[in-house]
């Protein structure tokens, strides 16, 4: 969750079925505003407890947002890939990822995405589960990042070589680590990584659950 404008958003909840956020209260979440990368269940297992219970807004794809609108989830903004939506706090730009994304149940959940998040006094990219791609550069002609989300974990994403040229990518000095440790086949060395993003001049932030690291 980042908190920016005064709001907090809530990125692609994965709480009660996740082992390492045991310790994770979901009803202490209180989100003004949900962005939902993709479908996979890994990312949308508490999305609708939360959405439910805080009302927050949720910005998604439109197959995700016909999704929880059959049950009965309806305070959704649906875009696509390219568009922007203004939030009042901050706008938001749906941007591409290459990655898939369908339901548990195997149904489809619209192209996959990541968002960048920018106002007055933010400006960050969430890259969702993505492969590196040549449209990362485009971020880099159009904003100037504080920091950015990247996934690490390699197997079903970017591993550590190619998450370091995606921040060379979107010129961004400042990395936080996402989408590892949580399954066998996405573990890594932490310490390993630091040194890799070190030698090529970047910081990479891997937060414990619960942590909070301000910008």
């Amino acid at each position: 969750m980042v908190k920016t404008g005064g709001k907090n958003i809530l990125f692609d909840p994965f709480i009660k079925p996740n082992p390492l956020a045991k310790d994770v209260d979901v009803d202490s979440i209180q989100p003004d505003v949900i962005m939902v990368s993709h479908a996979h269940g890994d990312h949308v297992a508490d999305l609708v407890e939360i959405a439910n219970r805080s009302g927050a807004l949720v910005v998604c794809s439109f197959e995700i947002h016909e999704w929880l609108a059959k049950q009965d989830i309806q305070h959704t903004i649906p875009m696509n890939i390219g568009g922007t939506v203004n939030l009042g706090f901050a706008k938001s730009k749906m941007v591409s990822a290459v990655h898939s994304s369908t339901f548990p149940d195997g149904s489809a959940g619209g192209s996959p995405a990541g968002f960048v998040v920018y106002n007055e006094e933010d400006c960050f990219y969430y890259a969702g589960d993505t492969a590196l791609h040549f449209d990362m550069q485009l971020i880099a002609s159009d904003f100037k990042l504080g920091f950015a989300l990247l996934p690490i974990g390699d197997h079903f994403t970017m591993g550590i070589e190619d998450a370091i040229r995606a921040a060379e990518f979107v010129r961004c000095d400042d990395i936080i680590g996402m989408h590892y440790n949580t399954f066998p086949p996405i573990e890594i060395d932490q310490q390993r990584a630091k040194n890799s993003f070190e030698e090529n001049g970047l910081r990479l932030h891997l937060l414990n659950i619960n942590e909070t690291i301000e910008f």
